[in-house]
């Protein structure tokens, strides 16, 4: 019998429960917990997914298990019952980060494949231009098993490579999120801010900042379509003059019926946590612009199209760095949840949290 994903009806909004969040550092199996960078729900198995952003500094590069247990008021326990290493294809663990490295990896998102038994997972790759270090490492897109062990990759188009001039990937705003779709015989991957090529970062005014996300038919292998979204503006400038500030998607969820559930996360320096908005996306008539070089000469005559769901802020409560996102399990009501998990960066004053959502039709 083949698997089937979970798909959802048109739904008007969603509405918060509670928010739980696992103790900082928490120690399992002799690894340190955080850095939380994605959540995927294996309904059949109940298992969660999660892949930690930490690059082989503290342990090796990873990836965990848990379960996650609901009563009447929402989120009562997350419990870590597994955690395995990412290996590379000779079966080597990866290195950490350092001066003009040739390999390392950068993890950020991670999704269940409920037909092969399989997880894939990507990693943002490296772009630093030093005079004392010259670092270009490539994205990558990887098929492992459930224990950690290399499997296959899928090949990246052309203009995900690294480059030392403007072309390209910018540092650190890759392959931010992904989501199987079409019963896992399709997979979407998005970029979390504009190739060079493309145009601007996001600003303080909608300056036509649009990422690409990545449509790859898992059969062959190839990528098949790419999408203009473009971003909202930065949500508030930084304390300080010259502070530092970005908007871009962590995370991307497939719906059905070419629809997405799309996250955008906005920062700025001196300000606590983040502000996340999560948008209804339709890809329905969004243009493929699969042979458009760049988006600033030739803009998209067709985006996809976004409708805003909700915006963090509105809840009135901290939100930290969200980055991944999971339709969880169907409460007794019959509605869908979903699930967001934020990073801590394993710092002491940001959290791990997980927070519930119910979707309302």
């Amino acid at each position: 019998m083949t698997a089937k994903q979970q798909l959802l009806p048109a739904f008007s909004s969603l509405k918060y429960i509670n928010t739980y969040v696992l103790p900082h550092n928490l120690q399992y199996k002799g690894t340190t917990v955080g850095g939380l960078s994605a959540i995927d729900f294996d309904p059949e198995s109940k298992l969660y997914y999660m892949i930690s952003d930490d690059r082989s500094t503290i342990n090796p590069a990873r990836f965990y298990t848990a379960k996650i247990t609901l009563s009447a008021s929402g989120i009562s326990k997350v419990k870590i019952n597994g955690v395995k290493t990412l290996y590379q294809k000779d079966g080597s663990t990866y290195p950490k980060l350092t001066v003009r490295a040739t390999r390392t990896t950068d993890p950020e998102a991670m999704r269940f494949n409920g037909v092969t038994k399989q997880l894939i997972w990507t990693s943002e790759g490296e772009r630093i231009l030093k005079n004392a270090d010259t670092t270009l490492i490539d994205p990558t897109i990887n098929i492992i098993s459930t224990q950690g062990k290399y499997v296959d990759s899928i090949p990246l188009p052309d203009n995900l490579r690294m480059h030392t001039i403007e072309s390209g990937p910018r540092r650190n705003g890759v392959l931010e999120g992904l989501t199987f779709a079409d019963d896992f015989k399709s997979l979407y991957v998005n970029l979390e801010e504009p190739l060079y090529q493309d145009g601007p970062r996001a600003e303080f005014v909608r300056n036509k900042a649009f990422i690409r996300i990545y449509k790859f038919d898992l059969k062959t292998k190839l990528n098949t379509a790419q999408y203009a979204y473009e971003l909202e503006p930065v949500a508030v400038r930084p304390v300080k003059e010259g502070g530092e500030y970005n908007n871009g998607i962590p995370d991307i969820l497939w719906l059905g019926n070419n629809r997405m559930l799309i996250t955008e996360r906005s920062y700025s320096a001196g300000h606590d946590g983040a502000n996340i908005k999560v948008f209804l996306a339709d890809l329905q008539d969004a243009t493929n612009v699969i042979q458009t070089k760049s988006l600033k000469d030739n803009p998209a005559s067709h985006p996809v199209k976004k409708k805003l769901l909700l915006n963090m802020d509105d809840l009135g409560i901290y939100i930290d760095n969200i980055e991944g996102a999971t339709l969880g399990p169907v409460l007794p009501n019959g509605h869908q949840t979903v699930i967001f998990v934020a990073d801590n960066n394993f710092y002491k004053r940001e959290q791990s949290q997980f927070m519930l959502f119910e979707v309302i039709p």
